[in-house]
């Protein structure tokens, strides 16, 4: 069985195209010698005289003209085979696992994806929203490629073979009725909200230790009117009149129209929002891509914003 050169095949199939062996060494910038002396290997190789010499070029031979259609698709495949690869280097092409959890994957994230998507179209983008906890162990267990992570001042995030940088930090905002007493000021304290009751997050979720700490800060104890199960729920009982509510900026990016969101302040709690990766390991030029596209994403977000005061979403 022959095994074919393809330059050589490459030369063959533009002297096929042109009628002429001088044509196809000028077409591969080569020279009429050299592209003569590789026709003559490639016949070699096939055991079959493959063109025909007539007084103005060359016509393929029956074995020239059937090696002639198999080389253009060899050489066809070989050509999308390299765009393909050069397609994966400049991260244009391949598939990325994305981690998130809930408040950004809902707020935050689909902006990153729709820049991303708008670049890179033909990477693959899986999303996985869980708990803080889980994108961790996904991350160790090269589940996720990259993820979206938080944490506190208080409890700051570390794990180990975790590569964690910060993006931006955003503030915890109080959400009143737009029918509540306080609805038509600015901004805060939580000392104002000492006499209130409070709509939080269920299954000791953490905006209740945040709620917490900034009551008990302020000398006073929450007291609890009701655990709603996501921030949409918590924003609908809070536009009610059930109680008033903390949630960090990205819960809230879509705002209840029964709801008014006031500031704390420089005494506002705050998280840092963070993109994780597994350390050691080589990124792929799509992971990179997405990763820059997140910081710009951020910058973005950050020049045009109109969240309240101490925020830095």
């Amino acid at each position: 069985m022959a095994t074919f050169d393809t330059k050589r095949l490459e030369i063959f199939v533009q002297t096929v195209n042109t009628g002429s062996i001088t044509a196809a060494a000028d077409l591969l910038g080569g020279t009429t010698s050299g592209a003569s002396q590789q026709l003559r290997r490639l016949e070699q190789e096939t055991g079959q005289p493959l063109l025909r010499r007539r007084s103005r070029g060359v016509v393929p031979t029956e074995a020239g003209m059937i090696l002639a259609a198999h080389a253009r698709k060899i050489l066809s495949r070989m050509d999308a085979a390299q765009a393909d690869l050069d397609d994966l280097t400049h991260g244009r092409r391949g598939s990325l696992v994305i981690g998130a959890f809930p408040t950004v994957a809902s707020s935050f994230l689909p902006v990153v994806i729709e820049r991303f998507k708008s670049q890179y179209p033909s990477v693959t983008l899986s999303i996985r929203s869980t708990r803080l906890d889980q994108l961790v162990n996904d991350l160790e267990r090269g589940q996720t490629h990259l993820s979206l992570l938080w944490d506190h001042p208080w409890r700051p995030l570390t794990a180990e073979g975790i590569r964690i940088d910060e993006l931006f930090r955003e503030s915890f905002v109080v959400l009143v009725s737009r029918h509540h007493r306080l609805a038509d000021v600015k901004s805060v304290s939580m000392g104002d909200l000492a006499a209130e009751s409070w709509v939080v997050r269920a299954q000791n979720h953490p905006v209740v230790e945040v709620l917490d700490r900034a009551a008990t800060a302020a000398g006073f104890h929450p007291s609890i009117a009701m655990y709603a199960n996501d921030y949409q729920e918590a924003q609908a009982m809070v536009s009610a009149g059930i109680g008033v509510a903390l949630a960090p900026m990205s819960a809230v990016d879509v705002p209840h129209p029964g709801v008014q969101l006031l500031s704390l302040g420089e005494a506002a709690p705050v998280r840092r929002i963070m993109v994780g990766q597994r350390e050691e390991r080589v990124y792929s030029p799509a992971e990179m891509a997405f990763r820059t596209t997140l910081i710009e994403s951020v910058k973005g977000r950050h020049q045009g914003d109109s969240t309240p005061p101490n925020s830095q979403y």
